[in-house]
């Protein structure tokens, strides 16, 4: 049977991600492709825009946290995005430099697999 409150959550946690993403595809887009900067360092500075901007959305909307542990909770979001990260170049690596597909099929392919371990990790460790 489907938990429906655990469903929406996953919900609202992937529209949150989605504008992450779009987020995090715009900065490394501009950085990489209109400021020629290292397309890892461009993808990591996305990412962690993008993780910070859902934390604050993640808190307040899918999880609606009250918790007044702010910084640690935000540190928690982030130690999980920042491991999120490392799976996330893993997986562009892999797929783009090793396997040669197209980077940014590759980083799509890294933020659906990153979508799940990020909320699987925030719903147990951080807003649990």
């Amino acid at each position: 049977m489907i938990d429906i409150p655990f469903l929406l959550k996953f919900l609202k946690f992937c529209a949150v991600g989605f504008s992450g993403m779009v987020l995090d595809f715009g900065t490394t887009w501009t950085m990489k492709e209109k400021l020629k900067i290292n397309k890892y360092i461009a993808n990591s500075c996305g990412f962690i825009l993008a993780a910070s901007s859902n934390y604050i959305l993640n808190r307040v909307w899918t999880f609606e946290s009250h918790r007044t542990q702010i910084v640690s909770e935000y540190f928690s979001f982030v130690g999980i995005s920042v491991a999120g990260l490392a799976l996330n170049n893993l997986i562009v690596y892999i797929f783009s430099d090793k396997l040669k597909w197209n980077f940014y099929l590759s980083k799509f392919f890294a933020i659906v697999v990153v979508t799940m371990w990020n909320f699987g990790m925030n719903f147990i460790f951080t807003f649990k």
